[in-house]
């Protein structure tokens, strides 16, 4: 992290969505990135550094932040209200120095709107056409020199996946920047007496952040610091009967009327150029009203597929190269509490998570692919109309679909919903889609019910399964938000507005950072709290009140000594029955009576307590627990728990019946802090986690009540 004493300069990124702002923003910053929150806000905060040698040749550090996309400087959503409060607000800690605006230089006009906004508010700017390979195909041709002039500020044609042009632009950024003298909008014409005193009220002295002062007021920061000057300035507006919504509506047709004439001087088309869309073709199958439904879900039935197909190979690897460490453990080092926390404890805790990273590595990997092709957004538009039926719109698909890798970036993305009913919708469903966490949950307990070479047809059952349930989700999901419809009261009209990016070839740098950023993020922050409770729940399951362990060690050592007795199988029974003498199998027995009817034994009532912290140390509490006393060091978790035993009816203890109530359970269950932490911070109340923890876990135990009985 830099300090920022040494920060020569401050540049905020801002630009339309689907931009390639981000794109831009990666290729300028390289690995040298954070991520955390803006002052005062969940919003993320994505800020990198480059060096950049200024014209002496000295290097500069140079901070580049990356602030939400948006259209204009007329906040409608959290997001695009946080772009606002830096610009607008010089007093804000993240006002730049610097501002580039990414332009998609293939639809220049709407970019063109923001872009004359910001001059407007007198920040040195520079605008970045991009997207250099689509102006070429459409034949767009940009005299940049004249462009430069009529705009009075600097403008740079790259192509930011190709970094094309980015060298040149840092050479931009680090050279002296006037503010450009050109005024796009003339304020006074409409609000001369609104802008004069808002002037004079706050000490500012650009008409333009005051004109935007006065549309917004209500929505900076500063101003929610200063009670009194909010009043003033709404004294301000009602005296001088001023209007935002007309005066807003009188500046978009004259910067328009303004953008057109320039766009007609600056631009021409070369037919010799110009091809023909094939974004356009492939819309017409994509988003069809019939087949793109069938596409997108031809799409997700080949994912999960693939996803337990080619993750079993490394899986396998993962599994023997975990058994072998702990035999070689075992032989090694003397027998005794420490080598049983590390091996028994700790190693067992983690091989249950990591022997899954390959699955969540191509889940994420498919992700990333659709993102980056431009297909997720053809699916939101697509969705748009039957989102609606059921309270949500378009826009509740992205935060939806984000919501399969994980929910707390999933409902804090739902802030791009500008409509209160329809954000808060989103936000309490989105956690009923399967993110994956929940994965290795899924697959261990699939694997355990179902055989691997068992086929449905010619497709494999395990894929089927694991589909399945993230339709589960999905369709439980839109159900809860049908009902929340009526429940919710609002009159604010919502509309659903997205432009569709065009499509591309995955660049393979952001699928292959994509991956290792939120597999680095699954093994690291999931592998603390799994070490942490593999450390609590050993201590647990290796100790207990009095001296039950000696007595339970005694009566085995009595039933060795009778004839034709199989010491291999009373080494496993007395395991077995330490482990429900612990304190671990104490709480586990407390806890039984209430999951019992669900198919759940004292094992499985530990391991829903834990997987409160994160849904994934289910499986790290399964393999600690079958661990624990267990001297046979060459089966996996998986092998342990399908070879366990229902003493009462001495079958295998996780029939399809136990397997598929337990999956429900965790499809349906809020067995994650983090997301009712990050629910609590998107609503500023807790009423509202506390309904989403309550309605949650009331259908997870009445659904997998139901299927329980249905199966068993």
């Amino acid at each position: 992290m830099e300090n920022k004493k040494n920060i020569f300069l401050n540049v905020a990124l801002v630009g339309n969505p689907n931009s390639g702002k981000s794109t831009l923003f990666n290729a300028l910053t390289g690995m040298h990135q954070k991520t955390g929150n803006f002052p005062g806000v969940t919003v993320d905060k994505k800020s990198g550094f480059a060096k950049i040698s200024d014209p002496g040749g000295t290097l500069k550090t140079v901070q580049f932040v990356d602030l939400p996309g948006t259209y204009s400087l007329y906040p409608k959503s959290l997001d695009e209200k946080i772009t606002f409060d830096v610009l607008s607000d010089a007093k804000n800690p993240a006002y730049p120095d610097r501002v580039i605006v990414v332009a998609d230089g293939s639809n220049l006009k709407r970019s063109l709107f923001l872009a004359s906004q910001i001059c407007d508010l007198k920040v040195p700017v520079i605008l970045v056409l991009n997207m250099m390979d689509m102006m070429e195909r459409k034949g767009i041709v940009i005299d940049l020199k004249k462009l430069s002039d009529e705009l009075g500020i600097p403008v740079f044609l790259v192509n930011a996946r190709k970094k094309r042009g980015v060298d040149l632009l840092k050479k931009a950024i680090i050279a002296p920047l006037p503010v450009t003298e050109k005024k796009f909008f003339d304020f006074h014409e409409i609000a001369t007496d609104t802008i004069v005193q808002v002037k004079q009220l706050l000490n500012i002295t650009n008409d333009y952040q005051a004109y935007q002062v006065a549309c917004n007021y209500a929505g900076i920061e500063y101003f929610n610091t200063y009670d009194s000057q909010k009043e003033n300035i709404k004294k301000i507006i009602h005296n001088t009967h001023f209007d935002k919504h007309q005066f807003q509506a009188k500046e978009s047709v004259s910067r328009y009327k303004k953008i057109n004439e320039l766009i007609q001087d600056c631009t021409s088309i070369n037919e010799a150029l110009k091809k023909r869309s094939f974004s356009n073709k492939l819309d017409a199958i994509l988003t069809h009203k019939f087949w793109g439904y069938f596409i997108f879900l031809s799409i997700l039935f080949v994912i999960f597929q693939t996803i337990f197909f080619i993750a079993s190979f490394p899986m396998e690897w993962i599994e023997f190269s975990f058994i072998k460490v702990t035999e070689w453990g075992a032989a090694t080092f003397p027998h005794g509490e420490l080598s049983d926390l590390i091996f028994h404890g700790i190693l067992a805790g983690l091989s249950g998570i990591v022997v899954f990273v390959p699955q969540i590595a191509l889940l994420f990997a498919f992700i990333a692919i659709l993102e980056d092709t431009g297909y997720m957004a053809r699916v939101s538009f697509i969705m748009d109309r039957s989102m609606r039926r059921f309270g949500l719109n378009g826009r509740s698909v992205i935060p939806l679909i984000s919501g399969v890798a994980c929910a707390v970036p999933a409902i804090m993305g739902a802030r791009t919903i500008s409509n209160w009913k329809e954000r808060m919708i989103t936000i309490m469903v989105t956690p009923l889609m399967s993110c994956s966490a929940r994965l290795p949950v899924y697959t261990l307990l699939i694997s355990l019910i179902i055989p691997s070479g068992e086929k449905y047809f010619i497709f494999n059952l395990q894929g089927l399964v694991l589909l399945a349930m993230y339709l589960i989700g999905f369709i439980a999901a839109i159900g809860v938000a049908w009902l929340m419809k009526f429940m919710l009261k609002a009159k604010e009209k919502s509309y659903f507005i997205m432009e569709m990016p065009v499509y591309r070839v995955p660049k393979g740098s952001v699928v292959f950072q994509t991956i290792y950023d939120k597999v680095k993020v699954f093994l690291f922050d999931a592998g603390k709290v799994i070490i942490a409770i593999s450390i609590i729940l050993w201590v647990l399951s290796s100790h207990a009140p009095g001296n039950r362990f000696a007595q339970i060690d005694k009566k085995y050592e009595l039933l060795s000594l009778q004839k034709n007795s199989n010491i291999k199988d009373l080494k496993v029974q007395a395991a077995t029955d330490k482990l429900e003498a612990s304190y671990a199998g104490i709480i586990g027995k407390t806890i039984e009576p209430a999951i019992a009817p669900l198919g759940f034994d004292w094992r499985i009532g530990i391991a829903l307590v834990t997987s409160f912290a994160a849904r994934e140390v289910f499986v790290g509490t399964m393999a600690t627990i079958y661990s624990v006393g267990d001297e046979n060091n060459s089966e996996s978790i998986r092998e342990k728990m399908m070879n366990e035993k229902n003493k009462t009816t001495g079958l295998k203890e996780y029939t399809r019946a136990v397997g598929f109530s337990l999956m429900i359970f965790y499809a349906f269950a809020m067995q994650c802090m983090s997301t009712l932490a990050v629910v609590y911070n998107e609503t500023k109340n807790w009423k509202w986690p506390v309904i989403q923890f309550t309605y949650m876990g009331v259908l997870a135990y009445v659904s997998s009540f139901i299927v329980y009985h249905l199966f068993k």
